[in-house]
């Protein structure tokens, strides 16, 4: 377990900007929140090893690589045994093409986000998961026409601005 480590304002900020440039340099991003460069890598060092930053990323832009196809599927479950969902959670960890599994309350169990090649990977893909028989009762295909916009950030500040 990593150890405890109580944020304040500025492992706040530093953590806002860093999720919106990652390559930002430590002279930038200590400017940036107001700290000398050293504190400012100590600081994020604290936070790398306390596990509020989980990693650094790039960000790509699939449509110039090629076609895609995005779906957001709603699963419903047989059964609501612990080992259900476990199974079900398993089974989607192996799926390349799942990159968001989101276990929520109301009329169903899992939404799911696909990223695939085109419907028939997603057929393959669906029809794959039914055949293992990982418990699925029934499920809901939503294909993306447009995303008007997507954000990968949020806004720490307003989330967590009051700390200390």
């Amino acid at each position: 377990m990593k150890p405890a480590y109580k944020l304040d304002r500025i492992d706040v900020k530093i953590l806002s900007v860093l999720q919106r440039n990652g390559r930002i340099t430590n002279v930038e991003l200590a400017e940036a929140v107001n700290l000398s460069p050293s504190p400012c890598l100590m600081r994020v060092k604290k936070l790398q090893q306390a596990g509020y930053i989980s990693g650094y990323s790039a960000q790509i832009d699939l449509a110039r690589l090629g076609s895609t196809m995005t779906v957001f599927t709603e699963f419903t479950l047989k059964n609501h045994r612990q080992i259900d969902f476990a199974r079900f959670q398993e089974a989607l960890e192996k799926v390349d093409s799942c990159v968001e599994c989101h276990l929520v309350s109301g009329g169903y169990d899992y939404l799911v986000k696909f990223v695939t090649g085109g419907i028939d990977d997603y057929q393959s893909i669906v029809e794959g998961l039914i055949e293992r028989d990982i418990g699925i009762d029934k499920y809901f295909s939503f294909v993306v026409l447009k995303t008007p916009f997507s954000r990968q950030h949020v806004d720490l500040s307003r989330l967590f601005g009051d700390l200390d």
